[in-house]
């Protein structure tokens, strides 16, 4: 049984590192780069800003996990600007059928310039995610290869 969860985990484990594509809600989605695009925003207020609109619940606490994870799809984060417009580009449509998408936030209920500072803050995000040439996945990997022998 011991074996068993141990080859349950190691191949868990390389599934989800080197797979190109990343389920997500049902759709593939491809993992691309961080953006490089410059920030302006600060990215000390923005963390405060992305706990008080409650980002948190969608995107995880470090933009890796939640429903709606930033990192490693970065979606419409390219640049500030992108990531402003998506934030106003539904304000004034209302949705046929409501749903649990992402909240539409006008000038007026998220200004420019505390958009730009959530997007900064997401901007720090980083995958903690261990590389396929960890030294640490590595060994686990090895180890399972002695075990099964």
């Amino acid at each position: 049984m011991k074996n068993a969860i141990g080859y349950w985990f190691i191949a868990t484990a390389l599934v989800a590192l080197e797979l190109p594509l990343a389920t997500m809600s049902g759709q593939q989605v491809k993992i691309v780069p961080a953006p490089t695009s410059p920030v302006t925003g600060n990215a000390a207020s923005g963390k405060k800003l992305f706990y008080s609109y409650g980002c948190y619940a969608c995107h995880g606490y470090s933009g890796e996990t939640g429903i709606r994870p930033l990192v490693g799809t970065w979606g419409h984060l390219s640049t500030e600007q992108e990531f402003i417009t998506f934030l106003r580009g539904r304000v004034n449509v209302a949705p046929v059928v409501p749903s649990g998408a992402m909240p539409n936030f006008s000038a007026e209920s998220l200004p420019d310039n505390q958009a730009k500072d959530i997007y900064a803050y997401i901007r720090t995000f980083k995958s903690t995610a261990p590389t396929a040439k960890d030294p640490t996945l590595s060994a686990i990997v090895d180890a399972a290869k002695q075990e099964k022998q």
